[in-house]
């Protein structure tokens, strides 16, 4: 049964408290923000419980998901928050670009909140005394978000394709014409502006030389990475404690969890203190987030009917907007995995059948005279989950928590409005639009 309309405005009154909150009135946001978010989440949960037939189901499977979500997340920045490194070196326009671009490319080995957690503090500290706004926004845009999209391991609607049936390789051969274009733009307009706006800093010269103090996590840093692929449908016969126990987690969680526990407690305290390590922006992206993934739940099973409905008349250029613009505002996982849904059932196969997904992935003619073949589509779904999930401070986990980072050091960051009418909108939409244009305008 579908949902009805009305079951989204919890999830539309969240989304514009996030944005105004903090703006209109961060008193009571700052200290009511895991109140509201709970109640929101709780409407929506109690509707499913009660009315609908196999709502527990549905509630515990998007518990799931989310425990999945927040052990991640959770678990990279407490092991990354006792890594700290120290460059002496100043930011420059140039420096900065570097950064970023080696950034981008980490992300798609260590994730995107891997990167954005090992980088965020450096980053500021180099550009100490000289640092803007843009300077926080484009970290956002490319190492939080465009950077990851290379390898499954980079970004999380990726990793949900690859568990489907998506070749592991088929990420890096077929998006990194995209990847490349929108990373290697972002960062020439990123150095513009940091050669017109950014502030130079005159003091002695300093030696370049980069210090690293805690090194041993990045043993548990490889640990969980290791941990992602621990899932029935990568190994095949690999035991899952969900079935066994009837519990909403598994093996992946826990090992994720115990890391983090054990990563903490052994940290080294200089590391800590000189990253000044807390615990308040993993806290405010796991209160906000079990709102909007409760409270999102009605937006996507609706999108999901409405993609299945009028997947047959769906081009490329609509999949690709559809996707995108959807990632910015909801979870870009579940909605990458409802539109390939979508474009899986265009050419008469199941997404939920691993090999029909690969098939998909591989290429097939379309069923429709003059179409093209299922690979395209796959492509700007693909892009367009990863990519615009930088469109606002909700479309990526990491974008919340480099915002809150780069807040408590004094930095002044963007609002959400700010940051999506003031660099969003006119910096990202025109690549993406060149994006499309050019790769996706069949």
């Amino acid at each position: 049964m579908v949902p009805p309309v009305w079951l989204v405005a919890p999830f539309v009154v969240l989304l514009v408290m996030i944005a105004t909150g903090p703006l209109l009135y961060p008193r009571f946001w700052e200290h009511h923000y895991r109140k509201v978010s709970m109640i929101l989440g709780s409407v929506v949960a109690v509707w499913y419980a009660l009315m609908v037939d196999g709502g527990w189901r549905l509630l515990g499977h998007t518990l799931e998901e989310y425990l999945s979500f927040i052990a991640l997340i959770a678990s990279l920045f407490i092991v990354s928050g006792g890594i700290l490194i120290r460059v002496e070196r100043r930011g420059s326009p140039l420096v900065n670009t570097l950064l970023l671009f080696f950034g981008a490319v980490l992300s798609n080995f260590v994730g995107t909140t891997g990167a954005s957690m090992l980088l965020i503090r450096p980053y500021l500290r180099m550009n100490e005394g000289r640092i803007k706004p843009f300077h926080v926004v484009f970290f956002i845009f490319i190492i939080s978000n465009i950077g990851g999209g290379l390898t499954p391991v980079g970004d999380p609607p990726l990793f949900l394709g690859y568990l489907r049936g998506v070749p592991f390789f088929w990420v890096i051969q077929h998006l990194w014409i995209p990847w490349l274009m929108t990373v290697v733009a972002l960062c020439l307009i990123f150095m513009a502006f940091d050669t017109l706006t950014g502030k130079p800093v005159e003091e002695k010269p300093l030696s370049g030389r980069i210090e690293l103090t805690g090194s041993r996590n990045f043993v548990w840093l490889a640990i969980i990475i290791i941990s992602i692929f621990l899932d029935p449908a990568v190994i095949p016969g690999f035991p899952s404690l969900q079935r066994l126990l009837h519990v909403p987690f598994g093996i992946r969680e826990v090992i994720m969890a115990l890391v983090a526990l054990v990563a903490y407690r052994t940290a080294d305290r200089v590391a800590l203190k000189g990253n000044e390590f807390n615990f308040e922006p993993i806290r405010e992206v796991a209160f906000l987030f079990i709102g909007i993934f409760a409270t999102m739940l009605p937006a996507l099973e609706l999108i999901g009917a409405w993609a299945h409905s009028h997947a047959a008349e769906f081009t490329v250029s609509k999949f690709f907007w559809s996707t995108g613009f959807l990632s910015g505002v909801l979870d870009n996982a579940p909605t990458y995995l409802n539109f390939l849904a979508g474009a899986t059932g265009k050419f008469g196969l199941d997404a939920g059948n691993v090999e029909h997904v690969r098939r998909f992935a591989l290429g097939m003619p379309s069923p429709v005279s003059g179409d093209v073949a299922s690979g395209v589509y796959l492509a700007a779904i693909s892009v367009a989950s990863v990519f615009f999930g930088a469109l606002t401070y909700i479309g990526n986990a990491p974008n919340f928590m480099v915002k809150n980072i780069a807040a408590q050091t004094g930095t002044k960051v963007p609002d959400f409005i700010e940051y999506v009418y003031k660099y969003s909108i006119p910096v990202l939409l025109p690549l993406f639009a060149a994006l499309w244009f050019f790769l996706f305008n069949f």
